[in-house]
């Protein structure tokens, strides 16, 4: 009995200071929640919209008498009549924080656009507070709103992204489903995740909850400082969860609150990543750099001398890797700014100096000089688009001759990008009939408005397949 005590006290000894330890590894997230949840708040958005089925019902109105399209029409109308054509308000739920005392909030885009009326929960308080948009950016998904309160308010303040590290712990808050202060706890599972969410997604990966609801709630780091902005999720995925750098967030933040709006870099070109094949064709030793597909005539690269089939491999003196850098790097300058581009050339380095220009919302400019006409790029439908040009263009797209509309971007959000159609698909045909400038193109899909469709023939590597898109007939 004595040897069985023994034992069991050498054991105690052995297990607690080893439990103790375990305990003393894990991080104690009280106080920080306590702390930071006080600046974040609850954004609540109304809007109003028309009758959930007036696109449809047009559409089955208009069918042939003798379509089966038509008797289901004749049968919905006798049972529901004109019940579901008032306009409803449909409401949502998102989060943000506090930056200032004086009530600047970040949020992302998606919460508020479109918003007929904000309103903002702080926490411990029962008052709704009326927000004004300040500004917003549909390229990274942020927005800034303003509330008066009256009193100075808490905040949060921006961290360093680019200084955190894998494994790192992490905190979210936000309203998750609707419920209010939600925290959830995790680590930074990766960095710089490309999701196609937009042209300059570089997202911080976190297996910390992250809920419908979360979205423009803040990832906060142990010193209670905001390393992002909880914005994406993975359907039916548990443990991967988005948040925009800070990093970048910080910058476009402080853009909005000074001008109350985003000014970018625009070199106007399209490019495409190397690999291995085509690195080895151009003379490079590894995959490295962004080929230069097209460029656009008139636009600063143009002027500055880049060609097609040009590789960049640096920019500002730093090295590029891929499209996605370059992209980030060149619209991190301003308007007007020159930028160094190191390119190689026919196995050769050479040097360019190039003048920015800017870089237009909805990616493409619509150009002002009559170009239009002649088929440069313009945005119809969220699409950026200009006619396919030349006869190497046109193969390398899978097309037999030049014609149709090369899509070079996809306005996020818009119609076009929630039906699969993407940048280097090409345009054939709208409602049937060809379309091979965007002045055509427009010209159609103002004539289909009242239908509220138009169906478009898309080529992609040299196939073929149909896209209805449903358009707003104000």
């Amino acid at each position: 009995m004595k040897r069985l005590l023994a034992l069991a006290t050498l054991l105690t000894l052995l297990v607690l200071p080893s439990l103790s330890l375990a305990k003393a590894g894990l991080p104690d997230f009280t106080d920080l929640a306590e702390r930071a949840g006080k600046a974040v708040v609850n954004i609540s958005t109304t809007k109003n919209v028309a009758g959930g089925n007036a696109q449809m019902r047009e559409f089955f109105k208009n069918a042939p008498k003798n379509s089966p399209f038509r008797d289901f029409f004749d049968q919905f109308e006798r049972y529901f009549g004109q019940q579901d054509m008032q306009p409803r308000k449909q409401s949502s739920l998102g989060s943000g924080f506090i930056i200032s005392p004086d009530g600047y909030i970040v949020t992302n885009n998606h919460v508020v656009a479109e918003a007929d009326e904000i309103k903002v929960k702080l926490q411990g308080r029962e008052k709704l507070y009326d927000a004004k948009v300040i500004g917003r950016d549909q390229e990274t998904d942020l927005a800034l709103l303003k509330i008066e309160a009256g009193a100075a308010l808490p905040i949060l303040e921006f961290g360093n992204s680019d200084a955190t590290r894998v494994g790192e712990w992490v905190l979210a808050i936000g309203n998750p489903f609707g419920l209010s202060h939600s925290v959830t706890a995790g680590i930074i599972s990766a960095k710089g995740r490309h999701i196609g969410a937009g042209p300059f997604d570089s997202f911080l990966q976190t297996d910390a909850s992250i809920n419908p609801g979360n979205s423009g709630g803040p990832l906060i780091n142990m010193d209670g400082r905001v390393v992002g902005i909880n914005t994406a999720i993975v359907p039916n995925g548990q443990g991967i969860g988005f948040a925009t750098p800070s990093s970048m967030a910080e910058k476009i933040i402080s853009q909005l609150k000074d001008r109350k709006k985003i000014t970018r870099g625009w070199l106007g070109i399209t490019m495409q990543d190397m690999d291995e094949n085509t690195a080895r064709a151009l003379g490079l030793k590894e995959p490295k750099g962004v080929l230069v597909a097209h460029v656009i005539p008139g636009d600063p690269a143009d002027k500055g001398g880049l060609k097609i089939s040009d590789v960049i491999v640096k920019a500002a003196g730093q090295p590029i890797d891929d499209a996605s850098t370059l992209l980030s790097r060149i619209a991190a300058m301003h308007p007007g700014e020159k930028v160094q581009l190191g390119v190689w050339r026919q196995n050769r380095l050479v040097d360019l100096t190039i003048t920015l220009g800017e870089r237009k919302p909805n990616f493409v400019a619509e150009k002002q000089n009559g170009r239009n006409k002649n088929g440069a790029a313009a945005t119809v439908l969220g699409l950026g688009v200009r006619a396919v040009e030349g006869g190497e263009e046109a193969q390398a797209l899978g097309l037999q001759k030049p014609h149709g509309l090369l899509i070079l971007e996809v306005t996020p959000g818009s119609a076009a990008s929630q039906i699969d159609i993407q940048p280097g698909d090409v345009v054939e045909e709208a409602n049937q009939q060809a379309v091979n400038t965007p002045d055509q193109f427009k010209t159609v899909v103002a004539e289909s408005k009242q239908k509220g469709l138009v169906m478009l023939l898309i080529k992609r590597q040299g196939h073929n397949f149909f896209r209805a898109v449903t358009l707003d007939k104000k």
